[in-house]
């Protein structure tokens, strides 16, 4: 009889032990599952902080300002420096005297901190309309302190529709910038031109006080003819359905024309590119030269000289320094 309560006793606690067991082997499992839910946490945070990082380049772009003077703009937030400007020596740029004066003291006095007008630079192909926007940003730049320089700033002519969030990222600096486009034109039914728009004139925010916009074109218009025949033959009012359109050039402030060299303009800048670089042949057989070069290509430029002198110098084994 005196065993039975020590028989009880031994069952009670064998039955404690087989409640117990279960709940700590729930207790293992639950562990590892903590474990690896904390890692997809971590996982998760990684994963956002490199999103926000991609989609905030202001910082990046903001402290690579002062590794360089010139940029190209890509549309996913960079701004790819350009430590080599490919570009002319202002004096080089011959029978645009005109035109170069009156860029040249736009982008002066825009450098001061002065009013300035953004730029359309349009006429003739291949009569220096870009080659004098970069000389002429060289130009300011000679002297200047670094902390003083000019920032050219190069966008595509495809990419448009992106200039807003540029604008937002130049917004804030300390630098100024030159933001150009080259063979800006528009076509069809596009309308990224009214980006452009926005930031030239009318928009709420509108054009940064520390930004200007230069852009080439051979349009005077930045349209077609034939597309603005076709608005004003299909529109009910054609004079409206034009205006928006053709409206575009007229908010830049200053219009600079190029227009086709005469014989003796286009021979001054064969022989200034001959004397600038040491290729040396008598005047009447380069002038000679010259002339059958521009005749074979059926124009006269700035660009067919260029293109002669790389022949001549090609010829005659005359390495082209700086180019």
């Amino acid at each position: 009889m005196p065993k039975k309560p020590q028989q009880t006793a031994a069952r009670a606690a064998s039955r404690a032990d087989k409640r117990k067991s279960p709940i700590s082997a729930a207790k293992r499992p639950a562990s590892s599952g903590q474990h690896e839910a904390a890692e997809r946490i971590a996982r998760a945070l990684e994963a956002i902080a490199s999103h926000l990082a991609a989609a905030s380049p202001a910082s990046s772009a903001t402290a690579a300002f002062g590794s360089a003077d010139a940029f190209v703009w890509h549309p996913d937030g960079r701004l790819a420096p350009v430590p080599h400007v490919s570009r002319v020596d202002l004096g080089l740029l011959k029978g645009i005297d005109r035109v170069r004066d009156i860029l040249i003291e736009n982008t002066e006095r825009f450098a001061d901190g002065l009013p300035a007008n953004n730029v359309l630079l349009w006429g003739a192909r291949g009569m220096g309309k870009s080659s004098l926007v970069k000389a002429a940003h060289a130009s300011i730049n000679l002297e200047r302190k670094p902390a003083d320089r000019l920032k050219l700033i190069e966008i595509h002519r495809e990419d448009i529709e992106s200039l807003p969030a540029l604008m937002d990222l130049l917004r804030g600096s300390d630098f100024r910038f030159i933001v150009f486009c080259d063979d800006l034109s528009f076509d069809g039914n596009d309308a990224s031109y009214k980006s452009l728009k926005a930031v030239l004139e009318g928009g709420i925010e509108g054009r940064p006080d520390n930004v200007i916009l230069y852009a080439t074109s051979n349009r005077r218009h930045l349209l077609a003819r034939e597309m603005i025949e076709n608005e004003r033959s299909t529109a009910i009012n054609p004079g409206e359905a034009v205006e928006e359109k053709v409206s575009l050039s007229d908010r830049f402030g200053l219009w600079l024309g190029f227009h086709r060299c005469s014989q003796d303009e286009y021979l001054a800048m064969v022989k200034g590119y001959c004397a600038h670089f040491g290729i040396q042949l008598a005047e009447d057989e380069l002038e000679r030269e010259a002339l059958e070069w521009s005749t074979t290509r059926g124009s006269r430029s700035g660009r067919v000289a260029w293109q002669f002198t790389q022949e001549l110098a090609g010829r005659m084994g005359v390495r082209l320094a700086g180019k």
